[in-house]
């Protein structure tokens, strides 16, 4: 989630135009189209096992501490907190860290032009995370829900943000506390050329987002046992809140525009508006009724352009958009899962024949299959089934799809190696059809003797 500073003043909404504008100039030309990454990753002590808290010698803080004295970050402060970390103005690689409601660590990394540069990024973040976190003796975990922490021991981050959302939470479905607080994910980010584009990108995204939710599952225990599910983090989001959450059925109506997403926008209820510094809380007020004027927490307050941004980032769609598109569906995991998410997109949206093909793929599909599949995949992954055939034979057809794109895109390493080579873990889960998820639940039943510990060194970074 993303974090706000004060800065210059922004523009007013002088009316609903606007808002549609604002997501609309996020088109730009395929020469300046990039790949933006954001991952989270729980932090633990490596001693106890035990989660992180944000104050003490060994905690969130110090780390973020420890960032800034040795590798040059910048706080963000939030009073006397800090909440997160970015880059000295005038830096390329311009990406932030912060934190999310329960201390999961997320890099938000800069706009890259290829998957290798990506990686190179991330491999940089873990090192120097982890650099600082073995003087600290905290270890990073890359898995989609928290395996052995109950909600209860969570640790709570101080962002005001987050206490308005745990607020409202539980007014709108039962797990959404749940997502918050225990769950971590990898996000990629695209960009779009044109209205057209856009639509035909957020059509296949959404179609294929349950494909990548099961190709990645790893998210199969949960207060140290086997929880029933391969992605306990894509199931709790069935129940978070509705109203902002799901597979946006409009996206494949006819007339779909960056008009119709702005009416959705506007439809879903706000969280806070920021002012001097503060989260103001306005949970269940209508933007509508900001951009009138007549919100009861500030009466006469009317919308800048940022507070649009700002409640933007609050809709949790399977793809979202700002002024790109977010893919939303995969759990966290480690290095090679990262870059392999990014590679599975980029391929898939970055090459016209690929997109094509994808689409292809999926349009015959109804809004009752897709809905089904959505549904299926927390629990059955691969084994989901689609109009006639599995999510597993789907995935397939879709890594293929992807694997062609990046080779086309022919982005090459110092090596010579194109971006396929980052495709290789997703090609191997699809040759024997079998999760992370569980490969887990197969180690815990045998080598780890019903254990979650052995998670912490395993599936760490």
């Amino acid at each position: 989630m993303s974090t706000r500073e004060d800065s210059a003043p922004s523009p007013p909404v002088g009316s609903r135009d606007d808002l549609v504008a604002w997501i609309a100039a996020g088109s730009k030309p395929k020469q300046r189209w990039r790949i933006g990454t954001e991952h989270e990753k729980f932090l633990f002590h490596t001693d106890t096992l035990g989660p992180v808290p944000y104050a003490g010698p060994r905690g969130v803080r110090g780390l973020m501490e420890g960032l800034i004295s040795r590798f040059g970050w910048i706080p963000i402060m939030e009073g006397d907190n800090i909440i997160a970390l970015k880059r000295p103005s005038g830096e390329a690689n311009a990406g932030t860290v912060s934190l999310e409601p329960g201390g999961q660590f997320e890099l938000s990394g800069a706009p890259l032009g290829t998957v290798h540069e990506l990686g190179a990024e991330t491999q940089l973040h873990l090192d120097q995370v982890r650099a600082v976190g073995d003087e600290l003796g905290i270890g990073f975990l890359g898995v989609g829900f928290s395996p052995s922490w109950t909600f209860e021991e969570t640790p709570r981050m101080p962002k005001q943000r987050y206490g308005v959302m745990t607020r409202y939470m539980p007014l709108v479905g039962s797990r959404g506390l749940d997502m918050m607080y225990r769950t971590a994910t990898i996000q990629v980010n695209l960009d779009f050329a044109d209205e057209a584009d856009m639509v035909k990108k957020l059509r296949v995204s959404l179609a294929l987002q349950p494909i990548a939710t099961a190709i990645f599952a790893c998210s199969p225990f949960s207060d140290r046992k086997p929880n029933g599910f391969l992605s306990l983090r894509s199931e709790v989001w069935r129940d978070t809140d509705k109203a902002r959450t799901g597979m946006l059925p409009f996206a494949f109506e006819p007339g779909m525009s960056f008009e119709r997403y702005a009416d959705y926008a506007l439809g879903v209820p706000m969280y806070f508006i920021y002012r001097d510094g503060r989260y103001i809380d306005v949970a269940g007020a209508s933007f509508r009724d900001f951009m009138e004027g007549r919100l009861a927490a500030l009466p006469g307050e009317r919308p800048t352009i940022d507070d649009w941004s700002d409640h933007l980032t609050t809709l949790f769609p399977e793809v979202r958009m700002k002024q790109f598109l977010e893919m939303r569906g995969a759990d966290g995991g480690r290095w090679r899962r990262i870059c392999a998410v990014a590679a599975f997109w980029t391929g898939l949206m970055y090459d016209a024949t690929a997109l094509d093909a994808a689409w292809d793929l999926v349009k015959a599909w109804s809004a009752t299959e897709r809905q089904a599949l959505r549904d299926a995949v927390p629990k059955l992954a691969l084994a989901a089934p689609v109009q006639g055939t599995s999510a597993l034979e789907i995935a397939r057809q879709a890594a293929a799809i992807a694997r062609a794109g990046l080779a086309r895109r022919a982005c090459a390493n110092g090596n010579g190696q194109d971006e396929t080579i980052f495709l290789e873990p997703v090609e191997a889960i699809l040759a024997t059809g079998c999760t992370p998820a569980q490969e887990m639940l197969e180690r815990y039943e045998t080598v780890w003797g019903r254990s979650t510990d052995p998670l912490f060194t395993e599936f760490a970074f």
